[in-house]
């Protein structure tokens, strides 16, 4: 995946989406997240809960990101507006 695709993908995220899942970083880090903000190559993710060291936000490069996991129990048919297609 490159990474315009992945910013594109959170851009553009549905409106009626809830803006949560489980990122998962080059750095073998899996980061549960309850929201996010894009800006140019970086994406901000609030956790619901602090980490370790009591962080609840973390910034994460688009380069960075190996998977994204959503968590929703929706048919496939309903990621047709991220741009997925069948």
């Amino acid at each position: 995946m490159e990474d315009n695709s992945r910013q594109s993908l959170f851009e553009n995220w549905p409106g009626n989406f809830p803006r949560t899942g489980v990122l998962i970083t080059n750095f073998q880090e899996t980061i549960p997240f309850n929201d996010f903000r894009v800006n140019e190559g970086i994406v901000l993710l609030q956790r619901e809960r602090p980490d370790t060291i009591g962080a609840r936000k973390m910034m994460v490069s688009f380069s960075a990101i190996v998977a994204l996991k959503l968590t929703g129990v929706e048919e496939l048919s309903v990621y047709d507006q991220m741009g997925f297609h069948g």
